[in-house]
């Protein structure tokens, strides 16, 4: 996936000890996508530190890891880090603790805004959940740790990593609506993706879109199946997997430039009916997919 939507975040970052504040630099073009949400579905194993399962601990080690940060290994080794941050002032990136267990410290999550949090749960896996969820999570709150500080723009991007993706689509969500649209056998759950194991819910469709050329990976061999798509992105998808042409006049918007390698796939898109755009001259081939628009798209699709 060509992540253009995202910009390089991380760039520096202040360190937070018990006792005094070091500086340090994360590792450069660092996208959020690639430290929290690439893990997304990876399975909870007890003691797990490597993505063939993590525990609570195991994951936000691996994906402050990533970051440039070292973490200690456990959730209660963790609470002993940084600076403590009162519930009502949490920012993104903050640790929190929880007792699940009736006796201290027993399970860490990684704040990701708006009342959310990522982390390796049971039964679950690496999964989003809310930070006040009143039947479980609420009630067992600790509280909440900084290692790390990030500026408003910073937090700004941060705060992709919690796409709602009840609102948006995913690539894994893609793959999967225009497997089913075109009928593809999905049955062979086996693809190169290193990233897409024959287990995943949707590992079928994937192998299946993988097959037919309408969906690539990364240059790293991954699919990225829990990553979002954008608008431009899902209409060259959408052209290459319907097979379509340029049905008329060429179709331009205001934000999709002549030299852009996403303006001949909006343009047909377009030209055949299945998007107008925002009304007011834009495509909107930034923004990301939401999948009301993806399920639009394909019932304009196949009702030509």
């Amino acid at each position: 996936m060509n992540k253009k939507w995202l910009l390089p975040i991380f760039a520096s970052f202040m360190l937070f000890s018990t006792t005094h504040i070091d500086s340090a630099e994360a590792a450069t073009k660092t996208e959020v996508t690639d430290t929290a949400s690439k893990y997304l579905g990876i399975p909870y194993k007890y003691g797990g530190t490597t993505t063939s399962g993590f525990d609570c601990s195991g994951f936000t080690s691996q994906v402050f890891a990533d970051l440039g940060i070292t973490l200690n290994r456990t959730s209660g080794a963790q609470y002993q880090q940084g600076t403590a941050v009162a519930k009502s002032d949490l920012q993104v990136g903050d640790l929190l603790f929880f007792n699940t267990s009736g006796s201290g410290i027993s399970h860490v999550s990684i704040y990701i805004g708006d009342g959310k949090m990522i982390h390796s749960q049971t039964n679950q896996g690496v999964s989003y959940s809310n930070v006040n969820d009143p039947y479980y999570w609420g009630s067992r709150y600790v509280g909440a740790k900084r290692v790390a500080t990030f500026d408003a723009e910073q937090q700004a991007e941060v705060k992709k990593v919690a796409v709602d993706f009840t609102v948006y689509a995913s690539r894994a969500e893609a793959a999967s609506q225009i497997a089913k649209a075109l009928n593809l056998d999905t049955s062979n759950k086996n693809s190169d993706f290193i990233d897409v194991k024959p287990t995943y819910e949707h590992a079928g469709a994937i192998a299946a879109v993988a097959k037919l050329g309408i969906f690539e990976g990364d240059a790293n061999g991954k699919f990225n199946p829990s990553s979002p798509i954008t608008r431009a992105q899902i209409a060259k998808v959408l052209v290459i997997a319907f097979g379509l042409e340029n049905a008329g006049q060429e179709v331009t918007f205001s934000d999709v430039p002549q030299d852009s390698w996403a303006n001949q796939y909006v343009s047909i898109l377009a030209s055949n009916g299945v998007t107008n755009g925002d009304g007011n001259g834009s495509f909107g081939m930034d923004e990301l997919l939401k999948i009301k628009e993806l399920k639009m798209f394909i019932e304009r699709l196949q009702s030509r």
